[in-house]
């Protein structure tokens, strides 16, 4: 065996024929083709049994050219199935394919070693099934002595079984055309009547197809997997599929359809030596029950070594240079013996075909969930590949399931589902770079570049948070404020800006940002971290709330903690540096939000009772009422808020000069579809609405910047109204915020209302210039009828008829092309607006390509004009 390859990893001695063709093949050319091939023809007719072992094949021929592409774009391990589900569709996946493999496969070794114990039990006179079983036994310990010696004896024991193998095949074939008579072929072309229905037979066939992955399980003893894997696959399911049609045609060939039907030995009838053949079942059943035996413990320990389940470290240890899995090979001999000691399979052997297939479509979905990723680290060698192909794999696995079984098929997902979820609670972060992230990514890119598409409408409004704290006492209130703000629909940026620069900064950023990260998790709340630096805080802002984003996505909202109050009153200078900063990020569009929360009303508010708490919002009819309370709303929203409730204070300077009642604000409220008890508060001052707001958990105040400075709704300093006031937020709108807008308002109505304009006008318009070719023709006409009365020298008062006529039918052209023209400069004219709304003329101009619009009205320079007097004598 080979030494460690340098770094402690281990090098794998097995190369394309030994170590993928050689198990694959042995498995697939098993026992279904010595006893059961036979019966499909006799049962199914040739044609119908062709039909059933091309449609078999299509599975292993799809999820081989899956295998192929994913194989060739990934470092491939041990672990086969496992190894490339679990790093493409993560550990969630990978975990519970892994466990339920290693279970199938165990399996499947009593199961070969009991149809071998049976096989030989058959020759001995007076045999009972308990013969069969200690017989299988034994085969499970001759295969055991194998797996625990390792990969290399196991390719040697299996390299004897091929040859055994492949002589039972060339005698059935010899002993099939010498048996040729093209009058049986011809009777078996056709199903029997009464045959069975045709999925009850592909039930019975298609286990002999559910071998060719066999070598992937061997992945880890492999010199080069990315090479051999595809093409030992692929060379055995080609000539496996030869060798099961031309044995079909055979068969119908040399036996009489009623003796397929009910001779499973018909091979043995057929054979040029019929004991070949017995030896070519015995080999079967052990080669098959070896490649399961080689599979199933590799399975195990690559799972194991992941550390999904902690209960199986156990496992992950081998042996020897070549890292032998030895415990998982005692483990599935263990299963093996205790199946052959349960006798029967009958309950547990459909579930476990299950497990196959759904291994097969999860490979297939692995390789089309990659490919659709569009990920530039998917770079497959093999390049006859199409994702379409693994989807229909997939599909295809999915759909035989409940074809041949639907109630083993609902197990066997049940039974994958469960372990799933077991995995999503328990498994933890991700222990390695699997391709969901590249989806998301490749999703987002989508959907981005869709969003970007559409135009804005206030309906689709949602927060886009820039949350900037400098204080870390004073940003876990703010970023648990940011995070009931945007709850589930909006985004938020925590952002801390470094007045810093030289070679340290990027180490100070690592560190800031670490520490703002920290703070998040701490918290449990769905916020990025972003730290930049820069020489100057302000420009820095600026020009971070204008890239800020991509595309549709960008900053639409600033919070940030207003000034610290503990431990004296700001400074006049300090003050208006801050409102220097808001005003700039206020001109840029941005919404600001400032929140004011000592430590000791943030522990009142976090205990205060939920069906207690109460937001107040001081209401002035203007953007910033609009915003606030849809702040509240979204609060609201948010568990423990549920049962809060919002109180809307009107004092709006109009209140009392217009008469307005709570019954107007209640019918404000219901068409913004808001639930809030209303109430006018008349002759408002800072006293009211500290008095009002006293006990309120959260108060949603406005404020505005006066030469720098934050002031209240009363032109007086907001930080005196601040100070004697429960947790609150002070709000400054940006832009508006139409919290009533119908769908068909809005720049989307404005593009659909001019386009079914537009529309209607090119109607008119086609019409108006079918009409001035029609004056146009018509006064042509005329004209020629004029000159040819000229010419014939016709009588004058008939001449100077014809002459009143053309100029006539000219005039009515003239008049045609006018209104033609016009209704042109009108599409044109709307062509225009919808292009400025925003809308996509592409598809509207489409075959309208630009054309003169003057309209002459045929004839030549002797043409009369309207009104013009020409000698008609």
């Amino acid at each position: 065996m080979s030494p460690p390859a340098a770094g402690g990893k281990k090098s794998g001695t097995l190369g394309t024929f030994s170590g993928v063709f050689t198990p694959s093949i042995l498995t697939i050319l098993g026992i279904i083709l010595f006893l059961r091939l036979g019966y499909v023809v006799g049962s199914a007719g040739l044609l119908r049994a062709l039909v059933i072992i091309a449609l078999a094949n299509l599975i292993s021929v799809l999820t081989s050219l899956s295998l192929a592409a994913i194989s060739t774009s990934l470092n491939v391990k041990g672990g086969g199935d496992y190894y490339l589900i679990s790093r493409t569709l993560g550990l969630e996946f990978g975990g519970a394919i892994g466990i339920v493999l290693f279970l199938a496969q165990s399996v499947s070794i009593a199961f070969y070693s009991i149809g071998f114990g049976e096989v030989l039990a058959a020759l001995l006179p007076f045999a009972t099934r308990a013969h069969a079983q200690i017989i299988a036994a034994a085969a499970v310990v001759l295969l055991f002595v194998f797996a625990w010696l390792g990969a290399d004896w196991a390719a040697r024991f299996q390299s004897l079984i091929m040859v055994i193998l492949f002589a039972a095949i060339l005698s059935f074939f010899v002993g099939g055309i010498l048996r040729w008579d093209t009058a049986v072929l011809t009777q078996n072309l056709a199903a029997p009547e009464n045959g069975p229905p045709f999925w009850v037979i592909f039930a019975i066939f298609f286990p002999a197809v559910t071998g060719f992955t066999q070598g992937v399980s061997m992945s880890g003893d492999l010199k080069d997997p990315g090479k051999s894997l595809p093409n030992g696959t692929f060379a055995a399911v080609g000539l496996s599929i030869v060798i099961y049609l031309a044995a079909a045609v055979v068969f119908a060939g040399s036996l009489p359809g009623d003796i397929l039907a009910t001779d499973y030995n018909a091979m043995k009838r057929v054979a040029a030596i019929d004991a070949l053949v017995l030896a070519g079942v015995i080999a079967a059943t052990l080669s098959s029950g070896m490649a399961s035996f080689m599979g199933a413990p590799r399975i195990l320990q690559s799972l194991s070594k992941d550390r999904i389940f902690p209960f199986l470290l156990l496992f992950a240890k081998g042996s020897g240079p070549a890292d032998n899995p030895r415990r998982a090979v005692l483990l599935s001999a263990a299963i093996a013996f205790a199946t052959i000691a349960l006798g029967n399979l009958n309950v547990v052997a459909p579930v476990v075909s299950m497990f196959f297939l759904i291994s097969y479509g999860l490979l297939n979905y692995a390789t089309f969930f990659e490919a659709r990723t569009a990920s530039p680290a998917f770079r497959p060698t093999f390049r006859f590949y199409d994702k379409r192909l693994s989807l229909a794999g997939g599909l295809a696995c999915l759909g035989v399931m409940l074809a041949i079984d639907l109630t083993a098929g609902i197990v066997a997902l049940a039974f994958l589902s469960a372990i799933y979820q077991y995995l999503i609670r328990t498994a933890g972060p991700a222990r390695w770079a699997d391709s969901r992230r590249s989806y998301r990514f490749q999703q987002i890119r989508n959907h981005l570049i869709r969003a970007a598409e559409d135009p804005e409408h206030p309906r689709n409004w949602r927060p886009a948070l820039l949350i900037f704290s400098d204080d870390p006492d004073r940003r876990k209130p703010l970023l648990q404020m940011a995070d009931w703000i945007q709850g589930d629909s909006g985004f938020a940026s925590m952002v801390k800006i470094l007045q810093t620069e030289g070679p340290e900064a990027e180490e100070q950023r690592r560190e800031a940002e670490k520490q703002l990260l920290d703070d998040i998790r701490e918290l449990e709340v769905d916020v990025f971290a972003l730290v930049l630096t820069g020489s100057n805080f302000r420009l820095t802002m600026e020009v971070l709330i204008q890239a800020y984003g991509i595309g549709p996505l960008r900053a639409n909202t600033m919070i940030t903690n207003w000034l610290d109050m503990s431990q004296s009153s700001p400074s006049a200078h300090r003050t208006k540096r801050f409102g220097l900063y808001l005003q700039a990020a206020f001109a840029r569009g941005c919404n600001i939000l400032l929140f004011s929360a000592e430590k000791t009303q943030w522990e009142r508010l976090l205990k205060m009772p939920p069906e207690k708490r109460r937001m107040d919002v001081w209401w002035r009819g203007d953007a910033t009422s609009r915003l606030m309370i849809l702040f509240a709303h979204m609060i609201r929203q948010n568990p423990g808020w549920e049962k809060s409730k919002i109180r809307v204070l009107d004092v709006s300077e109009d209140a009392l000069a217009t008469g307005k009642t709570v019954s107007d604000i209640n019918e404000t409220l219901a068409e913004i579809r808001i639930d809030a008890e209303p109430e006018i508060v008349a002759r408002a001052d800072s006293d009211a609405v500290a008095a009002y707001s006293k006990d309120s958990a959260i108060v949603f105040l406005p404020f505005q910047l006066k030469q720098q400075q934050p002031v209240d709704l009363f032109d007086s300093p907001l930080s005196n109204l601040l100070s004697r006031l429960p947790v609150s937020a002070a709000m400054m709108a940006a832009k508006d915020i139409d919290l009533a807008a119908e769908p068909e308002t809005g720049t989307a109505g404005d593009i659909a209302a001019v386009l079914d304009r537009l529309a209607d006008i090119r109607k008119k318009e086609k019409a108006a210039e079918h009409e001035a070719e029609k004056a146009s023709s018509a006064a042509e006409e005329k004209m020629d009828a004029w000159r040819r009365a000229i010419e014939s020298g016709d009588k004058p008062e008939n001449i100077r008829q014809f002459y009143n006529d053309s100029v006539e039918a000219k005039n009515r052209a003239v008049e045609a092309g006018r209104k033609a023209a016009k209704l042109a400069a009108v599409c044109e004219h709307l062509t225009e607006t919808a292009q400025r709304l925003g809308a996509d003329m592409n598809e509207e101009t489409k075959g309208r390509p630009d054309r003169e619009k003057t309209r002459d009205v045929p004839g030549d320079q002797s043409t009369p004009k309207p009104g013009e007097k020409k000698d008609a004598d």
